[in-house]
C-alpha cells in the first residue's frame, strides 16, 4: 500500500466517522448540550460544524452527558 492510499483511506475514514457523528448530533445530541431547543434551521447550520470537528462534538457531548 502505497502513502498516497493509506492517506486517502484515513481521509475516508475520518469522513465517515464525521457524516455519522453530525447526523446523530443533530438529530439526538444537541438538545444534550445546550439547554434550549434547536430548530430545523439551526440544526441544518449545525450539520457542517459537527461534520468537520466531529472529535471535538463528541468529547462536549460526553462531557455534557456526564454532567446530568
Amino acid at each position: 500500500m502505497s502513502v498516497l492510499a493509506a492517506v486517502l483511506y484515513a481521509l475516508a475514514l475520518y469522513a465517515v466517522a464525521g457524516v455519522v457523528t453530525a447526523i446523530a448530533f443533530v438529530s439526538v445530541g444537541v438538545t444534550q448540550v445546550q439547554p434550549m431547543p434547536a430548530t430545523v434551521g439551526a440544526r441544518l447550520l449545525l450539520m457542517p460544524g459537527a461534520f468537520a470537528l466531529w472529535p471535538y462534538v463528541l468529547m462536549r457531548w460526553r462531557k455534557a452527558r456526564s454532567t446530568r
